[in-house]
C-alpha cells in the first residue's frame, strides 16, 4: 500500500501507454484517476497510511456544486458501487420531497364502531396506522385524549390496532449485529409507536437514598422496577452498574445500583417483545388516563365498511420537510424505513415510465412492501438522476449489508437536488459540521461550514454533501470507505472535510 504526491516512473510510463490508445471516456477516468493520485491532500494521505486503509478501500468525489460539469477536484473510484452505510438515507429523503413533495404527512384515522351512551363506547375503538414515522408516545397521548374527547370514557368492546398498511414481515431485532436492545435495530411498521422503544428516566433521591426509575410509555402487563438503590463512584458506566436484565419481556429489574454522581439521566432501550410492544403501549396509557376497557387491545383490521365511512378523527404528523430532519440529522434508521415503504404505497409504478419486465415466478410488488419501494425509487432514478449509477436498494436506511451505491451516482443525486425546488429542504436537514446532528463534534478547522449526511457500520464509514468553501464556492463532497479499519479512518474524512473548505488550499 502506498499513498504517494506522484507516480513511480514505472507505473506512469503504463498509464501514458494505456492513454495513447484509450476512448475519450476511459482517458478521462484515466486522468481523473492520475489527478488523485497528484492532489489527494498529503494530510488525508496520511490518515489513511495511519489507518492502514488502501486506496482500492475509497472512493472519493469533490466537484463543483453548481456546475456538475466542471472536472471534479478530487476524482477517485468514483464509480465503484459502495456500501454507503447511512449515507443511503439521501435517496430516501430526495426521492421522498420529490415524489411525495415536502409537505405530504401521514393521517392515522381512529374510526368509532358503535354507539356511546352514558360515556361507555358500545362497540369497538379502531386506530387504523398509515406509516407515521414519528406517532411518538406524546402524540400517542393526545390521540387517546382526542377519544375521551369523543366522550369515551370506557370501552364495552376492543380497542384494534389495524397494521395492514405495510406488508412486512415481523423481523428479528437482533439478525442485523446481534443488539436487539438497540433502538436503531427497530423494525418498520404501519402503526410505529415511539420507534417501539421504552424511556427509562434515572432521577437519584438523596433523602431516601434510592434512584427512581420512570418508564415512559407504560407498558401493560410488564412488572416494571420503579426504584434503585444509590451507589458511590464514577458514572462512568452506569448502565453497566445498574445490572439491567431485559431477558423477561414482562418484568424488567436491575440488580445493581445507580450512581449519584450521575444526576438525571434518560437511557432509551428497544422493547424486548416488539410485537406486543404497540398493544401494551396503548392500553398502558389508555389506563393512566383513567379510561376503562371491557374487552381487549387486540390487533386487526378495520372493517371494510367502517373504513369506506369518515373516521371520527385522524391526527397528522408533521409534514415531510421536518420529518426527514430527524431522518437525516439523527440517522434514524426506522423513521428512513418508514418514509421508504410509503413511497411504495403512495406512489403507483405506473405513475412512472413502465416497470421492466419481471423475472420468471417472480412476484408482483405489493404497496407496502420493500419491493415495491424498490421499484418506485429505482425507477424514479433513472427517469430524475440518471439511467446510469442506479443504487442497490434494500430498505432504505442503509442499515443493510447488501445496498451499494457509487460515489458518482450520490454526486448526480447531489447535483440535481441543489439544482431543484427542493434543495433547501434537503440541505437543511443534514447535518451541520460543529452545530447539530451527527456532526455537533465535528468541526473544521478554519471555522468553515459544511452540511454532510454521515454514515457508521462495522467496516464503513462515509459521507456525502455540500462543503462552504472559505471563496464562496460550494462543492459536492462524497466520501466512501469500505475496509475492516475504516472507523480509523475518520481522520482522512475530516482532513478532506478541511481540504475543501480552503478551496483546496
Amino acid at each position: 500500500m502506498t499513498f504517494l504526491p506522484t507516480l513511480p516512473s514505472r507505473v506512469r510510463r503504463a498509464v501514458a501507454g494505456a492513454l495513447r490508445g484509450a476512448t475519450s471516456a476511459s482517458l478521462l477516468c484515466a486522468t481523473f484517476s492520475m489527478a488523485w493520485a497528484q492532489n489527494l491532500p498529503p494530510e488525508a494521505q496520511a490518515a489513511l497510511a495511519r489507518a492502514k486503509v488502501p486506496e482500492d478501500a475509497v472512493s472519493v468525489l469533490l466537484v463543483d456544486a453548481q456546475n456538475p460539469n466542471a472536472a471534479p477536484r478530487l476524482n477517485l473510484r468514483t464509480s465503484q458501487p459502495m456500501n454507503p452505510a447511512s449515507v443511503m438515507k439521501l435517496v430516501t429523503t430526495y426521492a421522498g420531497l420529490d415524489l411525495l413533495g415536502p409537505a405530504y404527512s401521514w393521517r392515522t384515522p381512529v374510526f368509532v364502531d358503535g354507539t356511546v351512551r352514558e360515556g361507555t363506547l358500545q362497540g369497538n375503538l379502531y386506530i387504523k396506522g398509515q406509516g407515521d414515522p414519528k406517532l411518538v408516545m406524546e402524540r400517542l397521548w393526545l390521540l387517546l385524549r382526542r377519544v375521551q374527547g369523543l366522550g369515551i370514557k370506557a370501552i364495552a368492546g376492543d380497542i384494534v390496532l389495524d397494521r395492514s398498511a405495510f406488508d412486512v414481515p415481523d423481523a428479528d431485532p437482533a439478525s442485523f449485529d446481534g443488539e436487539p436492545l438497540r433502538p436503531y435495530n427497530a423494525s418498520p411498521d404501519a402503526l410505529l409507536l415511539n420507534y417501539k422503544a421504552l424511556v427509562m428516566t434515572f432521577t437519584p433521591d438523596r433523602s431516601s437514598n434510592t434512584t427512581v426509575v420512570q418508564f415512559d410509555p407504560p407498558l401493560a402487563g410488564v412488572l416494571l422496577q420503579t426504584t434503585v438503590p444509590l451507589s458511590n463512584g464514577d458514572c462512568g458506566d452506569y448502565r453497566g452498574v445498574l445490572k439491567a436484565d431485559f431477558s423477561d419481556p414482562k418484568r424488567i429489574r436491575f440488580t445493581g445500583g445507580y450512581p449519584a454522581s450521575c444526576g438525571e439521566k434518560v437511557w432509551p432501550v428497544a422493547y424486548a417483545d416488539p410485537k406486543t410492544y404497540a398493544v401494551r403501549a396503548v392500553q398502558g396509557l389508555w389506563q393512566d388516563l383513567g379510561g376503562k376497557l371491557s374487552g381487549s387491545v387486540r390487533l386487526g383490521t378495520v372493517p371494510a365498511a367502517l373504513a369506506a365511512a369518515k373516521p371520527a378523527f385522524e391526527t397528522e404528523s408533521a409534514p415531510l420537510a421536518e420529518v426527514i430532519r430527524d431522518i437525516n440529522k439523527y440517522s434514524n434508521n426506522v423513521m428512513a424505513q418508514q418514509l421508504f415503504l410509503t413511497l411504495g404505497r403512495e406512489v403507483p409504478l405506473g405513475t412512472l415510465a413502465s416497470t421492466p419486465p419481471r423475472e420468471a415466478g417472480e412476484p408482483a410488488p405489493v404497496p407496502g412492501n420493500f419491493a415495491a419501494s424498490r421499484a418506485v425509487v429505482q425507477r424514479w432514478w433513472k427517469e430524475r438522476i440518471s439511467p446510469q449509477d442506479v443504487p442497490v436498494l434494500d430498505n432504505g436506511s442503509g442499515l443493510s449489508r447488501s445496498e451499494r451505491i457509487s460515489a458518482q451516482g450520490l454526486g448526480r443525486l447531489l447535483h440535481t437536488a441543489y439544482a431543484s425546488p427542493w434543495m433547501s429542504e434537503l440541505m437543511s436537514s443534514l447535518p451541520i459540521t460543529g452545530v447539530d446532528g451527527t456532526l455537533k463534534r465535528v468541526k473544521t478547522r478554519n471555522g468553515g461550514s459544511a452540511h454532510l449526511k454521515t454514515g457508521t457500520l462495522s467496516n464503513v464509514v462515509a459521507v456525502a454533501g455540500y462543503v462552504d468553501g472559505a471563496s464562496g464556492k460550494r462543492y459536492v463532497l462524497v466520501v466512501l470507505i469500505n475496509h475492516p479499519n475504516a472507523s480509523a479512518a475518520r481522520p482522512a474524512i475530516e482532513a478532506l472535510v478541511d481540504w475543501a473548505a480552503r478551496d483546496g488550499g
